[in-house]
């Protein structure tokens, strides 16, 4: 999928106008297709629609339009974004972490908020009592920082017989996709205690916002690692922007090399 688009068109073009036919005729749609089974419907339903698509058109003469609509139709699933961007662009999947903010809770406003009231002529003696948030930076006494604000809204909760769990860890975490087509966003958090989780977050998420979309994750543990794709599940051509902490990831020609260097 990624290479010079100058000399890349869609899948859905005339094969005359094509300079490179075999990948565009072969590899990408047999990829196209492998991950439409593996990762967005699942080996089941995928198998079910295309068993409806072979019994409707046997020994007639369907167009790609045709096994579009079947698909869909047996399926159930709204499969336009999917054929509108393997089929009929030459983006690329390229999804990436853009941002990955911590914070923390408090019973006072910070200075954001401070300024928000101000603008309407209130002091903080006139709000009602609220939780909010304040993004952390990098600092010695953040621990004991968190440690204290969540002691004051335990004991605010147990004092109104409130009981709520207050998670320790706030993070607000960006996803953007230079690539163009849109997928689902599947995300492996690893804890400080060295267990972690694999999230899958659905391609609903970029309904809003296609450029850029952003979730909120609450945890009693601590994230210390974030990694996109770690089964390379969505043929994401750049994955250097796949991890935070960021790191290089060599490619296993880059290793090749380094190997015979060595």
């Amino acid at each position: 999928m990624s290479g010079d688009q100058s000399f890349i068109s869609p899948i859905m073009s005339n094969p005359e106008n094509i300079f490179q036919l075999g990948p565009n005729a072969y590899a990408k749609p047999a990829t196209a297709l492998n991950i439409l089974r593996e990762t967005i419907m699942g080996r089941d339903l995928f198998d079910y629609a295309f068993k409806t698509y072979s019994k409707r058109w046997i020994f007639k003469h369907p167009t790609p339009e045709d096994f579009f609509r079947t698909m869909e139709d047996a399926s159930a699933v709204d499969l336009d974004w999917f054929w509108r961007g393997w089929f009929y662009t030459t983006d690329v999947v390229d999804i990436g972490i853009n941002s990955f903010k911590k914070y923390s809770i408090s019973t006072t406003p910070g200075t954001q908020v401070k300024e928000l009231i101000e603008n309407y002529d209130m002091s903080s003696e006139d709000m009602s009592p609220s939780v909010y948030m304040e993004e952390e930076k990098d600092d010695q006494t953040i621990n004991k920082l968190r440690e204290d604000r969540l002691k004051v809204l335990e004991e605010y909760l147990k004092e109104n017989n409130n009981e709520s769990k207050i998670p320790k860890y706030f993070y607000e975490i960006g996803f953007e996709k230079p690539g163009g087509i849109v997928m689902p966003i599947i995300v492996k958090y690893s804890y400080a205690d060295g267990t972690s989780d694999l999230v899958r977050y659905p391609v609903q998420l970029w309904r809003k916002n296609i450029d850029q979309v952003y979730k909120v994750i609450t945890s009693d543990k601590e994230i210390i690692e974030v990694t996109l794709d770690p089964d390379f599940e969505t043929s994401d051509i750049n994955i250097n922007n796949n991890n935070w902490p960021k790191k290089e990831i060599k490619s296993k020609f880059k290793l090749f090399k380094d190997k015979i260097k060595g």
